[in-house]
């Protein structure tokens, strides 16, 4: 519940600052010369290119976030076994570990959603973020087309 809390102030915070950016545009554009002008059509691309990313973002959240409910409901969410360090940190061996076995699975089960989305989580846990996002679009791409 606190990560939504906390993606929701920034996603507001972040609109603010869009409208706020493109308020500037405007009246760049409104000054009416042609470099202000120049400069008004610019400064309005960021916002929009903002908006576009924030939606996206919150489309993936939103599809990963039903992805995990409807395998909690089937009982297939992955068991936190990691081993942790004193500092609470996971231990690299055990998620490597973990990530070992979730790989091989998916490779088993390269069209099931349900792998590819435990997939997601173990690099996730091996702090492998890009690959957790690109594993967990898979998830979602795979479950958009399955029956």
């Amino acid at each position: 519940m606190r990560a939504k809390i906390s993606y929701a102030i920034t996603a507001a915070v972040l609109v603010v600052y869009f409208v706020l950016v493109g308020s500037r545009g405007v009246l760049l554009i409104r000054a009416g010369t042609p470099l202000t002008i120049a400069f008004g059509v610019a400064v309005l691309v960021l916002p929009v290119i903002g908006v576009w990313f924030l939606w996206k973002n919150t489309e993936f959240v939103r599809n990963a976030n039903r992805l995990a409910a409807e395998l909690d409901a089937q009982g297939g969410l992955p068991v936190d076994e990691l081993e942790r360090l004193p500092s609470g940190r996971v231990d690299r061996d055990s998620a490597d570990e973990v990530f070992a076995r979730r790989k091989a699975e998916t490779e088993d089960a390269p069209d099931d959603w349900r792998s590819w989305f435990r997939l997601a989580v173990a690099y996730h846990d091996a702090r492998d973020t890009p690959r957790a996002r690109k594993a967990m679009q898979r998830a979602i791409a795979l479950r958009k087309t399955a029956p």
